[in-house]
């Protein structure tokens, strides 16, 4: 199962050659001169309207503003803290003390290592974002989650079950350690793995130092996606902006997540209006989970309707093609990895009134085309109801949702709940 989140920024490393930008600035102020039209309409975003010629330091100073920085010393700066953090790491790293780093995946296991850092790793990447949660033991809500991965990615049970097991038990096995570090970024995929784990740690009490590198922009990176996608330089400089695991928080993630799990989305909402100043990133996750809920007025989740909306506007693209779309320009929070959109797809495919067809004669589902059935286009149009025509239900989180049942839907504009009697 991937849970692969694709980058989108040509910069998209967060490593950034300095050497490489001013020559950028003079290829700039070189195609300008040329009356390069694209030069002249990266130039107006940035400056205002001149009489006089373009100066290399203002060249360099539209090179600054389009990786995201005031100014061409503010990029340098950037560039020498990079460099200072790689050296200080090798001095001063993780070597301290006895430290495990927990990550919601194994993407930066490799580049842990190489940026120097010499603690243990645990990869904890159960995709709590998909299928169901239930605020039970572990073993209890391990062998669920592993029954529903099993089910929904055609594993073994044995195999579904071996493959989390690991990374629960790790979890109850911490008085080795005199530091425990959590790698994680703002997506609901990271955020609600962080809500269990804070959830767990405030149960069995650990006596490490608990320390959080929570990551939701990185400078020079336009749309920041996760931290898997950084350079291995990039873990050097996050890491002395780690800050220590505090009550508040501890508690925050208890909260989140028995409002996760509970049976109804009240309390969620509840904490999602009342903020999660602890952890500011952590409300913005829970919002975007929410909000996989049905919509009010046309019963699709926000997953379902930016894919119909992408097939609706560009059609015969692949499912990798739309994939890509989704997670690069339409997902305000990427969080969805291929194997879980291809996942989410079924019930939009299936049926007996499908709101999408697929060309199955390639053997590869990326390389399959999508259309939109009349049926989905009538849900897009406000004429029919996405939810009742989906063929099987869903779980987000704790709320279990039943075609034809009664179930909660959402209305993320007004922010409110309604329940639904049919």
């Amino acid at each position: 199962m991937s849970t692969t989140k694709a980058p989108s920024n040509p910069i998209s490393h967060g490593r950034i050659n300095l050497e490489q930008q001013r020559k950028r600035a003079k290829e700039l102020l070189k195609a300008l001169k040329a009356g390069d039209n694209e030069a002249l309409l990266r130039i107006s975003r940035w400056l205002p309207p001149r009489s006089e010629a373009l100066r290399l330091a203002e060249a360099q100073l539209v090179i600054a503003r389009e990786a995201g920085f005031s100014s061409w010393p503010k990029l340098k700066a950037h560039i020498d803290s990079l460099d200072h953090a790689s050296r200080k790491l090798l001095r001063h790293g993780d070597q301290d003390l006895r430290t495990l780093h927990i990550r919601c995946g194994s993407d930066i296991q490799h580049s842990l290592t190489i940026a120097g850092f010499n603690g243990d790793f645990l990869e904890f990447s159960d995709p709590y974002c998909i299928g169901p949660l239930s605020d039970q033991a572990p073993e209890a809500l391990l062998r669920e989650r592993a029954d529903f991965l099993a089910e929904a990615f055609d594993l073994a049970p044995a195999d579904a079950l071996a493959r989390q097991q690991k990374s629960y038990q790790c979890l109850q096995q911490l008085g080795h350690y005199q530091r425990i570090v959590l790698w994680f970024e703002h997506d609901s995929y990271d955020q609600l793995i962080l809500a269990y784990l804070l959830q767990q740690l405030q149960q069995l009490k650990p006596t490490a130092k608990i320390e959080l590198v929570a990551v939701d922009q990185i400078p020079g990176v336009k749309r920041f996606i996760g931290i898997g996608q950084l350079a291995p330089d990039l873990l050097s400089w996050l890491w002395p902006q780690r800050q220590p695991v505090s009550d508040a928080l501890l508690e925050l993630g208890t909260q989140a997540w028995h409002a996760l799990t509970a049976p109804s989305p009240q309390a969620l909402l509840r904490l999602i209006k009342q903020g999660t100043p602890a952890l500011p990133m952590l409300g913005k996750a829970l919002e975007r989970h929410l909000q996989q809920l049905p919509g009010q007025h046309d019963g699709l989740g926000l997953t379902e309707r930016l894919t119909l909306q992408i097939v609706q506007q560009s059609e015969s693209l692949t499912v990798g093609q739309v994939f890509r779309e989704l997670m690069v320009t339409h997902e305000p929070l990427p969080y969805l990895g291929d194997m879980m959109f291809w996942w989410l797809l079924q019930p939009l495919l299936l049926g007996d009134t499908p709101l999408l067809q697929i060309d199955d004669h390639q053997p590869d589902w990326p390389q399959r085309p999508l259309r939109l059935t009349a049926k989905g286009q009538a849900v897009l149009l406000g004429e029919a109801d996405g939810f009742a025509a989906r063929a099987s239900g869903y779980w987000v989180g704790g709320v279990k949702l039943t075609p034809a049942q009664p179930h909660w839907r959402y209305d993320a504009a007004q922010q409110q709940l309604h329940y639904h009697h049919r």
